[in-house]
Parts: structure tokens; sequence; C-alpha cells
């Protein structure tokens, strides 16, 4: 296989449902640059790790504009948004950041996620619940795609009565940003989606003006009169750290779960360990972080300088792709990298990234789905793959199963 192809293999559709091989290939040129102007991949675990926490490596969207287009290149439809913390460099990042975090979790708000731990285990079983008599589920619509918009909807403060309104018009925005559906969508899907950009933006511009008035316990009121050294973040910053918070850790989650669930049922004993023992959730979802990690590679940076990887010099406006899920498998840094085992003593995986971009919804997403694999191990009776491998998502970057259906013998 010339290494020529390389690139073109990672971006190719048939091998969605195993890309592994390919990146074993690929770890064999650590740094690969394969076309002229083309990006420079990265697929080493402590290669990447470093680039991640090297101030050289620019996340601002600008910057990525400038490098030109690649396979990969993905715009960020924000409907008239500022760009999220996550397109943005210190130190204007560190500020939307920190104001952000004050709000989310540790040190301010210790305990607002593990508070939901109640609030997730009653949605996920009130999901479960909704599979009523029939012996037969498809996981992704059925459970993995509703349980994280309702979370997020409790996080932010939606009203439950304005939970249906929302996931609404969530549907057709999240199916817009995956780059191989919007490439094929006709004039009224993408008309749908715009809709739906606007209606929500002006529901949580209408949240905001509440929460600015009236505040509450929940997380847009944090956002909206954070006073801190960082001062506050404005009307538009806020939005735009809302839908970031709705869209990334959607995607993610429902992949993370579903991708959970498949490697579950292909490992048949480590399910019927968690059946037995639901701590196991939380060693098994850092597994699966390593080992089927839902973002399989961050291609959204660019060299502002020229940097020196193994030799090889990577100039000033280059792209780089970060093959976050090769490096999760690299021998150099995991025993046995190819094998599923939850009970590894060290599992430093890159699954959330690293450095000042590691996923700020972390603890909400590892909780989220230590929650559903224990509850779906515990209530699902004898539970068994229709199809495999199933039909997976088009998209490279966030990989996972479009439909996972999943016969069982009932429920407990």
């Amino acid at each position: 296989m010339p290494h020529a192809s390389i690139m073109r293999q990672i971006t190719d559709f048939a091998n969605r449902a195993d890309p592994y091989p390919v990146y074993e290939e690929l770890r064999g040129t650590p740094v690969l640059h394969e076309e002229e102007g083309g990006p420079y991949i990265i697929s080493s675990y402590y290669d990447i790790k470093a680039l991640l926490h090297d101030p050289r490596i620019s996340s601002d969207a600008t910057n990525l504009a400038a490098a030109g287009d690649d396979e990969l290149a993905q715009s960020e439809e924000t409907g008239g948004l500022p760009p999220s913390f996550l397109r943005l460099d210190p130190p204007e990042h560190d500020r939307l950041r920190r104001i952000a975090n004050s709000a989310f979790g540790p040190p301010h708000r210790p305990r607002r996620i593990e508070s939901m731990r109640g609030d997730m285990r009653e949605i996920v079983n009130g999901l479960i619940d909704g599979f009523g008599d029939a012996r037969e589920i498809d996981l992704v619509d059925q459970f993995a795609y509703p349980f994280p918009v309702t979370v997020i909807c409790r996080l932010l403060g939606v009203p439950r009565e304005d939970e249906p309104r929302f996931r609404a018009w969530v549907d057709p925005l999240v199916a817009s940003l995956d780059p191989d559906t919007r490439q094929g969508a006709d004039a009224e899907f993408q008309k749908e989606a715009q809709e739906a950009r606007m209606q929500l933006g002006m529901y949580l511009a209408g949240l905001v003006e509440k929460r600015t008035k009236e505040p509450r316990d929940d997380l847009l009121s944090d956002l909206v009169n954070s006073r801190g050294p960082d001062g506050s973040m404005t009307m538009m910053e806020v939005l735009s750290t809302s839908v970031l918070l709705l869209i990334a850790g959607h995607e993610t989650t429902v992949n993370l779960i579903t991708n959970g669930m498949l490697t579950l049922l292909r490992h048949p004993d480590i399910l019927r360990r968690l059946r037995e023992d639901p701590g196991l959730s939380v060693n098994i979802v850092e597994e699966l972080l390593r080992y089927e990690p839902p973002v399989q590679l961050v291609p959204q940076r660019t060299c502002i300088a020229d940097i020196e990887v193994r030799g090889v010099t990577i100039p000033k406006g280059s792209r780089i792709w970060l093959v976050l899920a090769a490096g999760n498998r690299d021998p150099e840094r995991f025993k046995d990298p190819q094998r599923f085992d939850p009970d590894r003593g060290d599992i430093q995986h890159l699954g959330f990234g690293s450095g000042i971009h590691s996923c700020f919804g972390a603890p909400l997403a590892r909780l989220e789905t230590q929650i559903a694999l224990s509850e779906l191990a515990r209530r699902l009776r004898d539970p068994r793959l229709v199809e495999d491998p199933p039909p997976y998502r088009p998209n490279a970057v966030l990989r996972g199963p479009r439909h996972l259906n999943i016969a069982f013998e009932g429920l407990d």
C-alpha cells in the first residue's frame, strides 16, 4: 500500500467501520506530508501530546482560513455568532474559557455536574422504559441521541416544557454541521437548518434576557451574571458558548455512548461484569476514550511558526492533522494497544485532547456515558447486535454508527 494513499484512506468512507489498520500504517511515517499544500499528519502519541501543548500551534479560525482548504476543512456554522473559544487562541480563548469554567465546574461550581447524577439516571431509565415491549431498538435514535440534548437543556436551565421545542431545533442543526451532510444537502434541508439556527438563537437570547433579570441556579444564569476578574461575557459570547456546549457536547457524547455499547456487545464478558458491577463503568469509559474515541482526529490546527517534529520541519502557515485515535493505539505508549481492556492500570488517553483546548465538557460526557452504559447493561436482558459492523456516519472526524440495532429478550 503506497504512502501516497494514506490521507485518502483516512477520509475514505470504506474504512469508517475499521480505520485502525490505516492508522497502524500511518504510524510508520509519524510525520506524513503527501501533497504540496496538504496537511502534515501526526500519528504518534508523544508527538500529538507535545503539539497539543505547543503555543506555536493555532486554533484560530482566521489562521486556518489563511492556510487554505483541505480534505477535512469544516466551517463553523455559527449563524452570525462570534467564534466560540474553541476557535480562538490566547489571550481571548483563556478569558472566555475561564469565565465558562467558573460556571461549569470546579473549583467554583464543584457539584454542578455531580448534582445532575440523579437527573441523568431518571432520563436514562425513562428512555429505556420507552422501549416498551419492543425486542429490538435502534440505540442511536431511541437512546443515545435524545439523552445528551435533554441533559444540556437541564444544565443550561431550559424550562422542561420547552424541551420538545428545543430538541426540534437541535436535530436539523446538528445534522447540518456534518460536512458530508452539508455537501449533499438540498435547498430545503439547508433552509430548514438555517431556520432552526435562527429560532434557537432567538430562543436562547430570550432566555439570556430573563436570566439577566432573574438569575436561577443554572449554567446560563452564571454565564450571564459572571463578575469575576475576567469581567463578563457579552450577550453574543454567552450565546456562542451555549451553542458550543450544545453542539460540540452532543455529537461526541452520542458517539461515545454508541461506540461504547457496540464495543461491550463485542466483548460480552465485560458487559456481564458491568451488569454485576456498575462501578466498572468508570474504567470502561476511560478505556473506550482510548480504544474507540468519538473524535478521531483534530484537523483544525495551523502552525504560526516553523516547528520541527522528528527531524521534519513543518513550515509556518501549514495545516496539521493530529490523529488522536492513532496516538491512542500507539505501541510506544500503550502495551497491547489493540486490546480493549478496562483493567489497564494506566489509561492516559487522548480521547478528550490535551492542553488548553482539552474538552471543556469532559466531566459531563464522562458521567453521561458511565450512567448510560451501566443502566443499559443492568436493564437489557441478553442484548446482542443485529448487524456487525453497523452502518456508520460519513464523518471521518466525529466517528460513530449512524444506527445501532440491538435485539434483547426484555427489560429488567
